[in-house]
């Protein structure tokens, strides 16, 4: 066992204060809406924050460090190679999804090309997700080896007992409220590291400078070694798993439909790819780096082994009850991204295979109590996985293996179906049942892949599911862009222009007259803080003064979101209602149903902002 009682107390507070802090906002949660989507309350701020809790699982911690202390500053291009992205998510894909008002990955797969896809993707999206799920649970399970000596599979058992517990109280609003602590206790946490191991090894000139000289480069070298370099890095992590997580990642894409508005969800992102992620890379390889540099002074790491850097040099940094800190910051990790998988499983179980396939009307109470019951399951479906990934040995070998292989196709086929309009349902189908036999075949005959590797000079790494663990990627992409390519000039579009209104780039114009029910006002305003009444009586809309009128640069007809006036609850109490005319006095009359639903029934003063 590592560290002193006091660091366990520590953990075992910190893991009962999530399960508490994750119940009690279970109260928000009445229906699948709330469950799935959060009632679509939040603000960019806290989208931001817990996106990135969400991108940094408990595997990052580990695997990075890992990953830092044998190649150095490379270990952080996967975390910095997404920002190329920005400008599909931002303009494209987050638009798209937000005013088409989709709920699932596969929802829109159904309405841009048919059912059959709709139900191949829900197949791969739920073992894409499930698969991420028990990554998670077996990283905590290594941590918790290193830490108390338990064996690795009882930590992961202990751990996916913890994070089914609250995603089940309170849905997505518990995940994004413990997220929005757990995401900067995780960079704090990681950075503290950073600090604190430059000091020990004698400030930033010694610590610079003892770095062996090729672990000061930022990108990790050109094809060697087989399982780290930068060609496989770019192709399984920039394009596939950048394009997956951003995407496709149904985890993600909730994180984005739960924002108050698109704008919202726009802003949460770009904070995120620009001040976050470069944070988060440094956090989670802090300790790789300090631990390579102890090594080299001589300060002793006892019985070190690099795979178990992270818990190791935490130990020697750390005081009794710091490093009860530290650990729950990765235990952090692990609750911010499966707790998101969990959710995101239980909402395509519910909207993609039980909601069409019954049999008859049921109530929302009915789906709610379901969905409950499908996150429990994902995560024991999860937990049964930690043993298949315990024989890669790697944390990121086991997580590039995975990604590389099971990514590409459904990567391929959204980006186009997104930005192509010629893209039709039968190129979709082909190109995502290629796909699939290309993976199956790619892992039987791995000699597949031999003459792409050999042309950047990479060999193999291994057989079986441990061969081109990041090659297979890039070989994938290209059979599925052949495919789709092809296959998009063979077969015409099938779908009508109105059809397509909202699901495709160039259309979105349209889909955004059609959400707000009229032509949108676009001018841009400032958030009005005003007094308040409640009307059980009224039109159901939502009546300010000019004044507001004049500072939010709104008009008739305008959906506005109605909020607590403090800031600090980054939406989470309150609720989108409809500009009616204007309030004949100085207060704003707000319908006492939309007060109830957003918990401001008490509130004197609210604030109102327009949805752009």
């Amino acid at each position: 066992m590592k560290g002193a009682p006091i660091d366990y107390v520590i953990i075992l507070v910190y893991f009962i204060a999530i399960l508490g802090f994750g119940v009690f906002f279970g109260k928000f949660t009445k229906s699948t809406k709330d469950f799935f989507f959060g009632g679509q309350r939040f603000s960019w701020w806290l989208i931001a924050v817990s996106l990135v809790a969400t991108t940094v699982g408990s595997y990052s911690f580990v695997k990075y460090s890992h990953m830092a202390y044998s190649y150095g500053i490379s270990s952080t291009q996967t975390y910095l190679n997404d920002w190329f992205w920005m400008p599909f998510l931002l303009f494209g894909w987050v638009p798209i999804i937000y005013y088409s008002k989709v709920q699932s990955i596969p929802e829109y797969f159904g309405r841009r090309f048919n059912q059959t896809a709709r139900n191949m993707t829900t197949v791969i999206i739920l073992l894409y997700m499930i698969g991420y799920i028990g990554i998670n649970f077996y990283t905590m399970g290594v941590a918790l080896h290193a830490l108390l000596g338990w064996p690795k599979f009882l930590g992961s058992a202990v751990t996916a007992v913890i994070a089914s517990v609250y995603v089940t109280a309170g849905g997505q609003t518990s995940v994004i409220m413990t997220d929005l602590f757990q995401g900067f206790l995780l960079l704090l946490a990681g950075v503290f590291l950073l600090i604190v191991g430059i000091d020990v090894v004698g400030g930033w000139e010694n610590f610079w400078w003892t770095l062996p000289a090729d672990h000061h480069h930022a990108l990790a070298h050109y094809n060697d070694p087989p399982k780290f370099n930068f060609v496989g890095i770019f192709w399984q992590d920039g394009v596939a798993n950048s394009i997956a997580a951003y995407f496709f990642n149904q985890g993600m894409i909730m994180r984005f439909m739960s924002a108050r508005s698109a704008d919202h969800g726009r802003k949460g992102i770009a904070v995120m790819i620009l001040f976050f992620m470069p944070l988060a890379a440094i956090a989670v390889a802090s300790t790789g780096w300090v631990g390579r540099v102890m090594t080299m002074v001589g300060i002793p790491l006892d019985n070190y082994r690099p795979e178990d850097i992270f818990v190791t040099v935490s130990v020697v940094l750390t005081h009794p009850g710091v490093f009860g800190l530290v650990m729950a910051a990765m235990t952090a990790a692990l609750m911010s991204t499966a707790d998101t998988l969990i959710n995101a499983v239980s909402a395509i179980a519910v909207n993609d295979v039980l909601k069409p396939n019954a049999r008859k009307e049921r109530s929302d109470s009915y789906y709610l109590s379901w969905a409950r019951w499908v996150s429990i399951g994902a995560a024991a479906v999860g937990l049964l996985l930690v043993p298949l990934y315990m024989s890669f040995g790697s944390i990121y070998a086991a997580h590039g293996a995975f990604t590389a292989a099971i990514t590409p196709p459904m990567a391929v086929v959204l980006l186009l179906g997104a930005f192509w309009k010629r893209f039709s349902s039968k190129a979709a189908i082909v190109t995502m049942t290629v796909g699939l036999i290309a993976i199956v075949a790619s892992f039987i005959f791995p000699e597949l892949i031999d003459p792409l590797a050999n042309l950047h000079g990479i060999g193999r790494g291994g057989t079986g599911l441990k061969a081109h663990i990041f090659m297979r990627a890039f070989w994938l992409i290209l059979v599925t862009v052949g495919t789709a390519v092809v296959t998009a000039f063979v077969f015409k579009q099938d779908k009508s222009e109105d059809q397509l209104t909202g699901l495709v780039w160039g259309s979105i114009q349209k889909a955004k007259a059609i959400f707000k029910g009229g032509v949108p006002n676009e001018a841009r305003g400032r958030r009005a803080r005003v007094p308040v009444t409640f009307d059980a009586d009224g039109d159901g809309l939502v009546h300010v003064p000019i004044s507001a009128m004049t500072r939010m640069a709104a008009k008739v007809g305008d959906l506005v979101y109605v909020d607590h006036p403090n800031p600090i609850y980054g939406g989470l109490r309150g609720g989108h209602g409809k500009l009616g005319e204007p309030a004949t006095g100085d207060h704003a009359v707000v319908p006492r149903l939309l007060a109830e639903e957003g918990f401001i029934t008490t509130q004197r003063r609210v604030a109102i902002e327009k949805i752009i």
